[in-house]
């Protein structure tokens, strides 16, 4: 049994390409959710036909036609995300990042102790990030065990694929908001591990939708010892995922080097790479003569030190990186999440995003709420897109043989960000994050008609009884026209219908 898509049909292919197929049919597994096949231009004549050459009948197929002004693309994958912080939204503007933390942030967080104050909140804040068309997540809980069991099990009824944390922090937290010692950390961070892992998958599926992962807060919030107990379980368990903060905030890098002098450090378990500052010709950030080699001395340089940067690693922001830093993620494989929004918001910086992908960083995108004031991903696009533009407009030229470094991000990059990009930081890049055969059908179908009843969309019906779409356009740079009027005017009123793992979830269709 199949549900099969026909209509358009957009894909990531790399950082400056994407497939726009305007008569595309694609075909989805009832039974496992993955995309069985795909034919990239079937015209309406073909349609039988070709359903009928893979041995599609009609009483096995569920046939979705798409309109004018509809099209499928990849779900939007949202590498850093604070679930317990959306009831703050729009709050605390006034802030940089260490007051904010202090005075809005944290006395938030600490309600979810409370765990049916934690059931009802995070009840709505899942329901909103998948209706924006988020089908993966990076969250963030807070530090409590049992709200953060809460928040795993609310994700798995709603079906999204997810990976969830208990926030770790021992040290430089509020007396009523933080662990009392770096044992308690590690176990409760074990507990919550066991917990999700005993959630069943989807049906039809041996893959869980929801995962555990590591979680160190910040390294300010972590002492030494809390910092080793992390590495040590994350080398007893390679498949764990970590995420965390690096270099958002230049306060926040001073206190950290404070915190971890480079003679306080261990080796890291893998030596770093080395770096000449000398032949840096990128424009990144001199380093400061401190661990040189190593990286002892960087914000970066700690969480090497504990095993803590790896393929599976998660970093948000990357703001203010120094070279070596540069390197050190680089040599681990460990990816970025690019906050524009929140970084814009707290006055942080605009992360150097051009740079590190000219570096072959993994890159994607976060929404970080609720320092970030929206939870969609097509704000982080939005931003991401006039982070790059400011950043174009301050520097000087670009350095030669350099594609990206202190360029605009052109939309292709951007798509790719907010799919495939995600998926490669996620390090689920062989499972989501693009439209092809063995992939799970984690999509988004989009709208930018006017019945989706968005004003700031123009409707492309609109167009045709205007007399503005004439033919002069080739369908597929129509489409391609429709994909950025989504990215740039879009919002969850375009979002249609979401589907995860081939289940349909959420969207404006969708009726709970």
């Amino acid at each position: 049994m199949s549900t099969v898509f026909y209509g358009a049909l957009i894909t990531p292919v790399s950082l400056t390409e994407h497939r726009a197929l305007p008569h595309a049919l694609l075909a989805v597994s009832r039974d496992t959710g993955n995309i069985e096949w795909i034919e990239d231009d079937v015209p309406a004549t073909a349609l039988q036909e070709t359903l009928a050459r893979h041995g599609v009948v009609s009483e096995d197929v569920d046939l979705v036609e798409l309109k004018l002004g509809e099209f499928l693309m990849p779900g939007f994958i949202d590498t850093h995300i604070h679930a317990p912080q959306v009831p703050n939204i729009g709050s605390g503007q006034q802030y940089e990042l260490l007051d904010w933390l202090e005075n809005v942030t944290f006395p938030m967080e600490s309600r979810f102790e409370d765990t049916d104050f934690a059931r009802r909140a995070y009840t709505s804040v899942i329901k909103r990030t998948i209706d924006y068309g988020s089908t993966t997540c990076c969250y963030y809980g807070t530090l409590h065990l049992e709200g953060t069991k809460v928040l795993a099990d609310v994700i798995h009824k709603y079906g999204q694929r997810a990976f969830v944390g208990k926030c770790n922090m021992n040290q430089n937290a509020p007396e009523y908001y933080v662990e009392p010692s770096a044992e308690a950390s590690v176990d409760a961070t074990r507990a919550l591990i066991a917990h999700i892992r005993s959630l069943s998958p989807p049906p039809g599926s041996k893959e869980p939708l929801v995962r555990p992962i590591l979680t160190p807060r910040f390294a300010i919030s972590c002492t030494h010892e809390l910092l080793a107990g992390l590495g040590k379980l994350a080398a007893e368990d390679p498949g764990l995922h970590i995420q965390t903060h690096i270099s958002e905030n230049t306060n926040e890098i001073a206190f950290t080097q404070e915190l971890f002098p480079p003679q306080t450090l261990p080796e890291p378990p893998v030596p770093g790479p080395r770096v000449n500052d000398a032949n840096a010709k990128d424009g990144r950030v001199a380093s400061k003569g401190k661990g040189k080699g190593k990286g002892k001395g960087t914000y970066a340089g700690v969480y090497d030190a504990f095993g803590l940067l790896r393929e599976n690693t998660v970093l948000a922001h990357a703001v203010h990186l120094e070279d070596e830093e540069v390197e050190i993620i680089k040599a681990r494989k460990s990816g970025i999440s690019h906050c524009p929004t929140s970084n814009f918001n707290l006055r942080s910086g605009c992360a150097r995003v051009g740079m590190l992908l000219d570096h072959g960083i993994k890159v994607g995108l976060g929404t970080d709420v609720s320092g970030g004031f929206s939870p969609s991903i097509l704000t982080a696009v939005q931003h991401a897109s006039m982070c790059s533009k400011v950043i174009a407009m301050q520097a000087p030229p670009p350095p030669a043989g350099t594609r990206f470094t202190d360029r605009q991000l052109p939309v292709a990059t951007l798509l790719y960000l907010a799919t495939m990009g995600g998926a490669e930081v996620c390090d689920l890049a062989t499972r989501v994050g693009s439209l092809a055969p063995g992939k799970a059908f984690d999509a988004l179908v989009v709208s930018v008609r006017s019945d989706a009843a968005n004003p700031a969309t123009w409707g492309v019906d609109m167009d045709l009884e205007l007399g503005v779409r004439n033919g002069e356009k080739s369908e597929a740079v129509e489409l391609e026209d429709f994909l950025e009027r989504f990215l740039f005017c879009g919002d969850d009123r375009n979002v249609r219908r979401v589907y995860v793992q081939g289940k349909f979830i959420g969207g404006k269709e969708h009726k709970a």
